[in-house]
């Protein structure tokens, strides 16, 4: 399969390879996008979505860009589905596989891959939740502007301007934690 439109035409078909294609162009995007967004349990929400998605075809219309977008979008729903689920009934919390192996691991990389997890995540949430949705989708997810627009229902100039605000409110938060090394002394 070379192109969008010849995979969806399979996907509709009922083809696997239709659907393969479809999930190699969304699928680790929208793992990434709800890893970003710490949802509690990352690949199972982006199985739903895809699952949806797959199953609701025949109503999307549009290209390739418009079919990241509704996909992006639909995932956006279910992730407020899931943080309202999660305000309701909280949930326990999952054995990350990274943190617990049976025959041990290399402990020193899992902790300084966590501290880089939760030093992200950190500055993510710090951001307004608006504005930790563009990035997410822009950086994590490799979306464009007009897809961005179109999974949020937005404007493009919204969508620009969220991105702006945001990442100014990163720069200004690594400028205020960055080491001063003016006086440090190099013995040469």
């Amino acid at each position: 399969m070379h192109d969008f439109a010849t995979a969806l035409a399979a996907a509709r078909s009922g083809l696997p390879s239709g659907f393969d294609w479809l999930f190699g162009m969304v699928g680790a995007p929208l793992v990434r996008y709800f890893r970003a967004q710490a949802a509690w349990d990352p690949d199972g929400l982006a199985n739903e979505v895809l699952v949806r998605a797959f199953t609701q075809l025949d109503q999307f219309q549009g290209d390739e860009s418009g079919f990241r977008a509704w996909v992006f979008s639909i995932a956006k729903c279910r992730l407020i589905d899931e943080r309202r689920a999660t305000a309701r009934r909280p949930r326990p919390s999952l054995l990350d596989s990274n943190v617990i192996e049976l025959f041990g691991g290399d402990a020193e990389r899992e902790a300084v891959d966590n501290l880089g997890n939760d030093w992200v995540e950190e500055i993510l949430s710090a951001l307004e939740p608006d504005q930790r949705d563009v990035l997410v989708l822009r950086v994590v997810s490799d979306l464009t502007i007009p897809e961005i627009a179109d999974a949020l229902g937005k404007s493009l100039g919204a969508v620009k301007a969220l991105q702006r605000r945001g990442l100014a409110a990163v720069r200004r938060r690594l400028e205020a934690e960055a080491p001063d090394f003016s006086r440090v002394a190099v013995p040469f």
